[in-house]
């Protein structure tokens, strides 16, 4: 007999109305949820997706002039569709600026008896992370391009700079306009600038993030109270120890390294950020970031940013960074990151829809690939290289232990060539393709070796051993 047979009439009433309530519960929790605004970044570290509820005022903090907001795309992002709540109706490109302002940066903060440099809640000094957000309701994408710091711009009026320079000259419109010219004219819609204290102070909110912290970081710097001290391994990180991680920029790759430790980070983030738990703290969220941010998105924008951003699958999140190579040649004063501009505009054709490029389709014997081992496995390692070149694919070299474990193979396309990490895939049978800048720079893809190749393999050794005994016994 069915349970629901069992019940009185007065009872399944009573049921369908506590039933109902519930749903409607559930429903303004998903309304409110879906009034989050999301683009935002993690100040000296990275950029990812923060929460505003539907209620909150703009969060502009700083004036545009008539000619600095005629940098930023005017035409309408949003569209209403059956009176439902706003929708991006096309592709929006968002600027997404992290700073760090110190007393010794702003004119206005005289010497004290501090005896360091204090930080200060402004949004005008150099930009410590900078990242161009594009959020494509058409092709249901997310791409994150990140534009390392020590960049070589013009910047307009003063000349070549690092690119980090032209929030401090000129705020977010010159940012905005340094970053359009550097991506052969990509226009930029809208701007998000967060400082490193409501880094610290969304994330307490969030309750922390797990992330895999690939080495110790230790490092010192009294004249700004700041003290680095992680060790390696999967943790969870409150706000000040994830600020540490996102920091951290003391290694052979110098920025480099810390933007593939963004790019990590900022996907860790989104995945738990999205999770409905996140909602519960929407009101603690809503009262650290009105003080940290400045923008001009809209309300309605960030309803419908929101929206799109939380319907993306993993696989859709594209975490690029911008080709090119450091200057390290001895023939410049300063370091810098020199773009490459074929490659260049070839990212801004494919993945921020402007100008030509072509996708051609690399031979197998061109692709360079890296190998990474989470499995602590020789014989699947060896597996996996000789399953490659058999398979034409005559660049393979080993690059080291992946520290985390993971369950599925990771087919990692650091140089944006989704379609050749798509065809390994096929090639391997096994995996999942991520485009993000995490893998090993001087090769085309990496693959980082997880359990389930690791499985395959182990299948294929056992299958090969039956059919030698099966060999000897005849």
């Amino acid at each position: 007999m069915s349970v629901n047979k069992i019940y009185s009439q007065d009872s399944l009433v009573s049921k369908s109305r506590t039933k109902s309530k519930t749903y409607l519960k559930r429903r303004n929790w998903f309304l409110l949820g879906m009034g989050l605004a999301a683009i935002s970044t993690l100040s000296a570290a990275a950029g990812a997706i923060l929460a505003v509820s539907l209620a909150a005022a703009p969060l502009r903090q700083s004036q545009l002039n008539s000619e600095e907001a005629a940098v930023f795309n005017q035409d309408d992002t949003v569209a209403y569709k059956n009176l439902r709540l706003p929708e991006l109706s096309r592709p929006v490109n968002i600027l997404v600026l992290g700073t760090k302002v110190l007393t010794s940066d702003v004119e206005e903060y005289p010497a004290d008896n501090l005896g360091y440099h204090a930080l200060v809640n402004s949004f005008r000094g150099l930009s410590d992370t900078m990242l161009l957000v594009r959020l494509d309701p058409q092709e249901g994408k997310l791409t994150v391009l990140s534009i390392p710091r020590d960049t070589q711009a013009e910047i307009e009026g003063h000349g070549v700079q690092k690119i980090n320079a032209a929030n401090q000259l000129g705020g977010p419109a010159l940012a905005a306009e340094t970053v359009s010219q550097l991506l052969d004219g990509v226009p930029i819609d809208r701007y998000v600038r967060v400082n490193v204290q409501g880094v610290e102070k969304l994330l307490d909110a969030l309750g922390g993030v797990s992330v895999n912290v690939p080495k110790d970081m230790k490092y010192t710097d009294h004249s700004q109270h700041l003290y680095i001290d992680l060790k390696a391994g999967k943790q969870h990180l409150n706000g000040e120890q994830a600020v540490q991680f996102l920091r951290f920029r003391y290694d052979e790759f110098g920025d480099i390294g810390r933007v593939q430790r963004q790019q990590t980070f900022m996907r860790s983030l989104v995945e738990q950020a999205l999770r409905p738990a996140a909602l519960l703290k929407i009101p603690e969220i809503v009262s650290v970031i009105q003080s940290h941010i400045d923008t001009n998105l809209s309300v309605e924008e960030m309803v419908a940013l929101s929206g799109f951003a939380a319907q993306t699958q993993r696989s859709e999140v594209q975490l690029l960074m911008l080709p090119g190579a450091f200057s390290g040649n001895g023939r410049h004063e300063i370091s810098y990151w020199l773009p490459n501009r074929g490659q260049i505009q070839a990212v801004a054709a494919q993945y921020f829809g402007h100008g030509y490029g072509s996708v051609e389709m690399a031979e197998p014997s061109a692709l360079s690939v890296a190998i990474q081992d989470s499995t602590d496995d020789p014989k699947a390692v060896q597996a996996m290289v000789e399953y490659l070149h058999q398979a034409g694919y005559n660049r393979v070299y080993l690059s080291g232990q992946f520290q985390e474990p993971l369950p599925t193979t990771r087919i990692v396309a650091q140089q944006g060539d989704d379609l050749g990490a798509a065809t390994l895939r096929t090639t391997l049978g096994v995996g999942e393709v991520l485009v993000e800048s995490t893998g090993n720079l001087a090769s085309d893809v990496t693959i980082v070796l997880g359990q389930d190749w690791q499985q395959r393999s182990l299948r294929g050794r056992l299958h090969s051993t039956r059919q030698g005994n099966l060999t000897i016994n005849h």
